[in-house]
């Protein structure tokens, strides 16, 4: 390739003609947003509609970014004025938009004290987060703040240098209080059922802990709205960054990479205001829930089985495990007689293209998106996105084969050797528990048991219900014995 002239402001000019660029004038955006967890998905998501707001001509509401852990996210685009391209991506071909709306990255762990002061400023109405699951700080079988984590044990003791984004939020809480300045909005944007109600349940808690004066004040002065946050967005690689320059003309050291899907649902409980999202696409409603949880079953759950199962038949991408001997057809029914019966009703919503049009994104040849990739924090995410919904099919006293074979290809993943006998780097928070618990154990009633003493996963309900323990080791059985890519064609031959 030859080389190209950095994005930049200075730059811009030189983006082919069919770039869609930042119509507005950059300089005179305020920060109105503090975005804790400034990683590829809010770069390819909020801040996209942020853009759209900015270009309208409103200019409160520019992004501040915190990167809670490392100066990746920073050193790739502060170079680029903050600016970085989004390439939506699908079989019809690319489109390049860049984005403008975040206009300044701090990292946390270099200087608390600078992002500390970002979220006391008064400009500053909404603190937004993409945290992922594991950085709630939370057990994902209760939702309730893990109060023996390193991170939280660390801000209770010290909460002027804080590490977790629970931590900041409260001491910048703590400090508009003191100081007068109303208070920003807290909004969840990760996949967490009631992601409004869980982050208040784990800030009014640590806030608690710190005083129990703050924690009456943030439980009964600040609002959580939940939200649905829906676009799938792979991990970019250099290939990605190759195409993107070829096809705008100037080299973005981190472009993001998607789909042109979007969806985005949030309660309109915003004291402070808000942007017009709304003129953009976002759905503003009463209550998020019906949606929150048709999304984390059917999309989340359906793409967690995939990576799992896929993963261990060999399948670098989920559209390469769609394309495989029974995949599609295991998915479908898995959505249709076993997901879909434990969804509250939505008047008026069309269920069925909505699982249609999953599939097909599943299946969008033209994004790559790693099985490895989101199999990263099973932990985390098992609780909401399969183990809920087997607790209400056993409720319902219907069947759960599918599920249960989502769980045992998870169990089977985190052994951390592949069928092959390849070692599976595995990206857990718990990734020591499990090599402790499983070395050694090869049976699937041994494995079986040593994960379901994990209760920050399980709970205290799932070990000890008989029909899910023997669905779960029946599965597991099988993907030993079989494998996962026989195992998955049986069923649906």
């Amino acid at each position: 390739m030859t080389e190209k002239l950095r994005l930049s402001a200075q730059t811009l000019h030189h983006l082919a003609t069919n770039v869609k660029q930042p119509g507005y004038d950059r300089s005179q955006v305020r920060i109105g947003i503090v975005h804790l967890g400034i990683g590829a998905f809010h770069r390819a998501h909020q801040a996209v509609y942020t853009d759209s707001v900015l270009a309208s001509g409103d200019n409160r509401w520019g992004i501040l970014g915190v990167s809670l852990r490392s100066g990746d996210t920073r050193e790739a685009i502060e170079p680029q004025d903050g600016l970085y391209t989004v390439a939506s991506r699908d079989g019809g071909g690319d489109s390049f938009r860049v984005i403008g709306s975040v206009a300044k990255v701090l990292v946390a762990p270099e200087n608390p004290e600078s992002v500390l002061a970002a979220m006391t400023n008064p400009d500053v109405r909404i603190v937004s987060l993409t945290v992922t699951e594991k950085g709630y700080c939370y057990s994902p079988a209760t939702a309730s703040l893990d109060e023996s984590h390193a991170d939280i044990v660390h801000d209770l003791a010290d909460p002027a240098t804080p590490r977790s984004a629970i931590g900041f939020i409260v001491e910048a809480l703590a400090r508009r209080r003191a100081n007068g300045t109303a208070p920003f909005t807290l909004l969840s944007c990760d996949n967490l059922p009631s992601n409004g109600e869980t982050l208040k349940r784990v800030v009014t808690r640590f806030a608690e802990l710190r005083d129990a004066g703050l924690g009456r004040y943030i439980g009964e002065n600040i609002a959580f709205p939940s939200t649905m946050v829906d676009r799938i967005v792979p991990a970019t690689t250099d290939a990605d960054c190759t195409v993107t320059a070829q096809a705008t003309g100037l080299f973005d050291a981190w472009p993001i990479m998607t789909e042109p899907f979007t969806q985005w649902v949030v309660e309109d409980h915003f004291p402070s205001g808000r942007p017009a999202w709304e003129k953009f696409g976002a759905t503003f409603v009463d209550n998020v829930d019906a949606f929150e949880l048709m999304k984390l079953r059917l999309l989340n759950g359906s793409h967690s089985t995939l990576a799992y199962l896929g993963y261990l038949a060999g399948h670098e991408t989920v559209s390469d495990v769609m394309k495989a001997e029974g995949f599609s057809a295991f998915i479908e029914a898995m959505m249709d007689e076993e997901i879909t019966p434990t969804l509250p009703p939505l008047p008026g919503f069309d269920l069925d293209a909505y699982k249609a049009q999953l599939r097909e994104r599943f299946r969008n040849p033209a994004l790559r998106h790693r099985t490895w990739q989101i199999a990263m924090d099973g932990s985390q995410k098992l609780p909401q996105r399969l183990l809920n919904t087997i607790r209400q099919r056993l409720e319902q006293k219907k069947p759960f084969d599918r599920l249960a074979f989502g769980v045992a290809g998870w169990m089977r993943y985190a052994t951390g050797v592949d069928e092959n006998g390849k070692l599976i780097d595995v990206r857990d928070p718990l990734a020591d528990q499990f090599k402790q618990r499983t070395t050694g154990k090869t049976s699937s009633d041994d494995l079986v048991n040593a994960y379901l003493g994990l209760d920050q996963i399980f709970g205290k309900d799932l070990p000890g219900n008989l029909e899910f323990r023997q669905s779960v080791v029946r599965a597991l059985e099988k993907l030993l014995e079989d494998g996962a890519a026989r195992t998955v064609a049986a069923m649906t031959s």
